[in-house]
């Protein structure tokens, strides 16, 4: 389905990153930008921008703080039209730097929020605007939210410049006729704006939910190279570049890096559609449960973990 509009961002080393604690080596990430690169896609998400007061440089990876030196490293060298992109937990802001536009290689930064923290996000989203960069906002967990405080967020968000404001299905709980109603409900509410998509794998609709956004107008759309990200992982890049049908996309690069780099790291790091993941969807739980279980010794005692899960805890 070819619509000029419609751009795609990959998240492979953002969300992929929850699995590791983000340390992906170098080599990876430059092998990820370089394929991108040639692939045709628009964005490539590089992490997080985190404050180490926060979270401690000992206990994670480059990409959970994207300094503009380390994204400059992974980059020189590489022609590319790619764009970077870099996301911020709007409610954990804390030190973090951001110089100007003109003097960082990344373009835009989304902003990852709750519905309860909104006014932390505008916030945000109005300092780098200022600044110069396109600017996202990502209200995660909407399937837990009670839609007028929904609306009032949207509301709140269709007064600011932010460019794109995502449907985002963090727990892999949403049907295609849901994300319908979001999507319509977020363009009622935010007239001017773009509106994107981003879905996880719980029950095996990422793609298909990414493809309904898609028909009712949703132009920003997320994916990882073979579906990676925590838990159950994303909508698989390769599904959705050979949906779009764009003459730009060159498939080809794609297929090699998955070849290369993610079969032989999905037999060291776990992600994708295990029934844990699955049992938190049709919950509408956050996967943190079944993260944790997976790395017990009852890990593929399912049963348990769905009695476990569906009962209320005293």
């Amino acid at each position: 389905m070819y619509r000029e509009q419609i751009k795609v961002l990959d998240c492979t080393i953002r969300d992929g990153g929850l699995i590791n604690n983000h340390y992906f080596t170098d080599d990876f990430v430059r092998a990820v930008y370089h394929a991108l690169s040639k692939s045709g896609v628009d964005y490539m998400e590089f992490g997080y921008r985190s404050s180490r007061e926060l979270f401690p440089p000992q206990d994670y990876g480059a990409w959970k703080y994207c300094d503009d030196d380390s994204i400059r490293r992974i980059i020189d060298g590489i022609e590319s039209d790619l764009k970077i992109s870099v996301m911020v937990d709007s409610y954990r802001v804390k030190e973090q730097h951001f110089a100007p536009a003109d003097e960082s290689p990344v373009d835009m930064f989304r902003a990852a929020t709750y519905v309860k923290y909104i006014d932390s996000a505008i916030e945000l989203i109005n300092k780098c605007h200022d600044l110069g960069y396109e600017t996202t906002c990502n209200i995660m967990a909407i399937s837990r939210e009670i839609e007028p405080d929904l609306v009032e967020s949207l509301d709140q968000l269709a007064k600011t410049p932010v460019d794109v404001v995502y449907v985002v299905d963090s727990f892999g709980a949403l049907y295609c006729e849901q994300i319908e109603y979001m999507v319509k409900l977020y363009k009622e509410h935010l007239p001017g704006k773009t509106i994107g998509v981003h879905c996880h794998n719980n029950q095996q609709l990422a793609f298909s939910n990414t493809i309904e956004g898609i028909i009712h107008d949703a132009n920003y759309v997320d994916g990882s190279l073979y579906g990676i990200g925590r838990g159950p992982g994303n909508c698989c890049l390769e599904l959705l570049m050979g949906f779009l049908k764009n003459p730009k996309f060159n498939l080809t690069p794609i297929l090699k890096v998955i070849q290369d780099h993610m079969i032989p790291m999905r037999k060291e790091i776990e992600w994708g559609y295990i029934l844990p993941y699955f049992i938190t969807g049709i919950l509408n739980e956050h996967p943190r449960s079944a993260i944790a279980y997976r790395k017990t010794e009852d890990k593929d005692k399912y049963a348990e973990f769905y009695e476990k899960m569906r009962l209320p805890q005293e």
